[in-house]
């Protein structure tokens, strides 16, 4: 499993406490012909905040880019399944995609891809929010795994780069957002007596 950071903030290698999170949480059952990586990632806003935006399985687009609509089948609950509709310049207009884990009190998420005009083949992924302090203040550190086909025609590093740049690239508008969100309601130092 490759772990990778991502943008300002983000730790050349990893903790103990992100290896224990890792071990925990982002256990993937890897077959023939698939690959797997986590990506971590720290922003500097409170857990709360940031869980308010990933949470929201029926509103991708408030912090992912390449989302530009999305429609959730029934209530927001574990099996709920949405509709993503996908922004020009990928190689997909839609995905289908089914809610597997929430836990509210941990900050879990996990989806799975059921569908879609794309190549990700049977896609799954988990991403876990914990409490961190940065520069003095709460933050969050995020960490998001997945594992996913290697379509015909890719090598597993290939299809791991195009994951984990997608994954990148949401992780920092998500820190984009959170933050700017964070100055808005203003956090407090933590002072350590």
């Amino acid at each position: 499993m490759a772990i990778s950071g991502t943008g300002d903030g983000d730790s050349g290698g990893t903790s103990l406490t992100e290896r224990d999170y890792i071990k925990r949480h982002h256990k993937h059952e890897v077959r023939a012909c698939q690959c797997t990586s986590t990506v971590v990632k720290r922003i500097k806003a409170p857990v709360h905040l940031v869980w308010s935006l990933v949470r929201r399985f029926d509103e991708p687009q408030k912090y992912k880019p390449f989302v530009s609509a999305c429609n959730v089948q029934g209530d927001l609950e574990i099996g709920s399944v949405r509709q993503v509709n996908v922004c020009s310049g990928l190689p997909a207009t839609t995905s289908i995609e089914r809610l597997e884990l929430l836990n509210e009190e941990e900050h879990i998420l996990g989806m799975r891809i059921v569908g879609g005009d794309h190549r990700l083949q049977n896609y799954s992924s988990v991403i876990t929010l914990h409490p961190d302090i940065i520069e003095g203040r709460p933050g969050t550190l995020v960490i998001e795994s997945f594992v996913v086909d290697v379509p015909d025609g890719n090598t597993i590093d290939e299809t791991c780069y195009f994951v984990e740049a997608l994954i990148k690239c949401n992780l920092k508008s998500l820190a984009n957002v959170s933050e700017r969100l964070t100055v808005q309601n203003h956090t407090d130092p933590i002072v350590h007596v």
